[in-house]
């Protein structure tokens, strides 16, 4: 069968919005990634000895274990939530494949 002169085969795939979205979600996450390791970085400084990172926040090597734990967490989830935004923008349209056929390095 002869395809017609008006037949256009990208009408058949529904338009799909921009990924705003999702390169806005990564940058917050590369945001709070860096957050987190800064939070790392001065709570361990404290348990070395040298608390003047924050100032008076965390003068105590409770505190530093405190802003060592908060910092770590914050760094796991930030990255768990770039993986998923990088995902998204990765997607093309309707025709998906499974997430475990994806390629490894997303």
């Amino acid at each position: 069968m002869k395809p017609s002169d008006g037949f256009d085969a990208r009408r058949l795939r529904p338009r799909s919005s921009g990924n705003w979205r999702s390169r806005l979600g990564a940058g917050l996450a590369a945001l709070l990634c860096m957050l987190g390791v800064l939070l790392t970085m001065a709570g361990a400084a404290t348990l070395l000895g040298r608390p003047a990172a924050l100032g008076p926040l965390n003068e105590s090597p409770a505190a530093g274990v405190a802003f060592v734990a908060i910092g770590l967490l914050l760094l796991y989830f930030a990255i768990m939530f770039w993986r998923r935004c990088r995902r998204r923008m990765r997607q093309h349209g309707d025709l998906s494949l499974a997430p475990h056929l994806m390629k490894k390095r997303d």
